[in-house]
């Protein structure tokens, strides 16, 4: 065979990671990329029939054009911020945390228990209390199941949290249709909250939003000043040389995931008690995995996560607003929230890496 035919032809266009990008040419290419998405949701709403000024407009003002919308727009975003948190908690350490969901509506029903059963026993704060602790130890125990597996086994953590949450999901469906089902009603639920046993609110909304913003500070704290926080980030990058340091990987396996778990069972407390007053199929809302898009975005940054919530809530809330008063479909409304959120996320690809044209080295994207 001759030598030109063993010679691999270079492809046309390929990728290398970046060794290095400023901050400011990084935040240049997510400003493009902003702009990019909102003139590709502009092409479809145009298509729609619509004035794309006037339908970005209506998304803002319907999600803080009032006092009222501005509330509605914080409850949406405080559980994502607080999930987001808590699954970065395991993203950090590269254990891919797909269970939110599941761990949200365990830590739901688990405060629904004291909730709905306790409620004429405990005074409101040791009930709020118990509901809390109920709801977190709840979810941080079924976040804890996949860890220990992967610690004993190396089972697969993704898949492994994926399934738990539609186990979550078909018990959440057989205490609607069976030993928590609301007295005399002809349809499967579960009976509502007493108001006595519902959370405070502050501003308006349930006091749920002070303890995201505490979160934010102190998950940031853990994160960069403590030694948990230090073997989190040494697990994350390489396991052998983790071990090779002298730090148990099994222990911060289970540590950061009962953690990462408690977190969103805080979340489905929230939920519970102070924004749905019962427990449905829907409790959770997708709010585990929408948790994850808010943790990319923000590069597992707790402060960069509630920015992220809040945008992704306004988004959410505005798209509420268009298909009221714009007749959109919803499914149009979240075609639109996924491209601009598309470009969010695909920008982040051209941060790390950059695309190189065939015998141009040192020409690229």
């Amino acid at each position: 065979m001759s030598d030109d035919k063993m010679k691999i032809k270079e492809p046309l266009l390929r990728m290398a990671k970046r060794d290095t990008i400023s901050s400011q040419k990084a935040w240049i290419i997510r400003g493009i990329a902003f702009l990019l998405s909102l003139v590709t949701g502009g092409i479809l709403i145009l298509i729609l029939g619509h004035n794309p000024f006037a339908v970005y407009k209506a998304m803002v003002v319907g999600a803080w054009g009032t006092s009222t919308v501005m509330r509605e727009t914080i409850k949406l975003a405080v559980p994502l911020l607080i999930t987001a948190i808590g699954i970065s908690f395991a993203f950090k350490m590269k254990f891919w945390n797909i269970g939110a969901e599941g761990q949200i509506l365990v830590g739901a029903v688990a405060a629904g228990y004291f909730g709905l059963f306790t409620a004429h026993i405990f005074p409101k704060v040791p009930l709020v209390i118990l509901m809390m602790i109920a709801g977190m130890v709840a979810g941080g125990l079924y976040g804890l199941l996949p860890a220990v597996c992967k610690a004993k086994w190396g089972t697969n953590e993704t898949l492994f949290t994926l399934m738990l949450n539609y186990i979550a999901l078909a018990f959440i469906k057989y205490l609607m249709n069976g030993p928590w089902k609301a007295p005399g009603s002809s349809f499967p639920k579960i009976a509502m909250l007493v108001p006595g046993a519902r959370l405070t609110k502050v501003l308006g909304v349930h006091w749920g939003w002070i303890l995201a913003l505490v979160l934010v500070v102190v998950s940031q704290i853990y994160f960069t000043k403590t030694k948990q926080g230090y073997e989190i980030a040494v697990v994350g990058e390489s396991n052998s040389t983790a071990r090779y340091a002298g730090i148990n990987v099994s222990k911060v396996f289970i540590r950061t995931m009962f953690i990462s778990g408690a977190l969103c069972g805080l979340v489905g407390m929230l939920q519970f008690a102070g924004a749905d007053f019962t427990i449905t199929e829907s409790t959770a809302g997708g709010v585990g995995f929408t948790a994850i898009t808010v943790a990319w975005l923000a590069k597992m940054n707790p402060y960069g996560m509630l920015i992220v919530s809040v945008f992704i809530a306004m988004l959410d809330r505005g798209s509420n607003a268009i298909q009221t008063q714009f007749k959109i479909p919803a499914s149009a409304s979240e075609l639109l929230i996924g491209i601009i959120l598309f470009f969010m996320l695909g920008c982040e690809f051209f941060i790390s890496y950059r695309l190189i044209w065939r015998g141009k080295e040192d020409k690229h994207v």
